[in-house]
């Protein structure tokens, strides 16, 4: 049934998981004093209220912008919450995945050029990941809880 609590669950996890194209999960600055910020599009740097893309990481834009879709594909899995339950499951280890290669692109960002930063700060790109985990969770939560209820629905008849 799409008007459960599970799909609210799953529509704030997509949310979530869409602001990794807002927000940056890395921002820091360089000694020549240039703002700069990671994201999963690429590498910006800000010069006087300007911004401009050094680099672009296109494929890690597709991976997050598929794993930002599987949510709302899994709404429409209703009528088998087993297939429903294992696809938010994988979608939770492609998430995690996610936050590997966010993780190893900023090390491998900050590594090349650790000797001018003079300071890095974690983005709120890197703390969405777990928010929408933690939806996820939810949203096994009230599947599990259907399926209860319809357990106990058909012992019933």
């Amino acid at each position: 049934m799409i008007q459960r609590i599970q799909t609210l669950w799953l529509l704030a996890a997509a949310v979530i998981l869409l602001g990794l194209f807002v927000f940056p999960f890395v921002s820091f600055i360089d000694l020549v004093g240039l703002g700069k910020q990671i994201y999963v599009t690429g590498i910006y740097s800000s010069n006087n209220n300007d911004t401009v893309r050094e680099s672009s990481s296109i494929v890690l834009a597709i991976y997050a912008g598929i794993v930002t879709i599987i949510p709302l594909l899994i709404v429409f899995q209703y009528k088998n919450r087993k297939r429903q339950v294992l696809y938010v499951l994988i979608e939770i280890a492609l998430i995690v995945l996610l936050g590997v290669w966010m993780w190893s692109t900023a090390n491998a960002t900050l590594g090349v050029i650790s000797q001018s930063v003079r300071a890095g700060n974690i983005g709120v790109g890197f703390f969405l990941l777990p928010i929408a985990i933690i939806f996820l969770g939810m949203a096994v939560g009230g599947i599990r809880k259907d399926e209860k209820l319809i357990k106990s629905a058909d012992r019933l008849r």
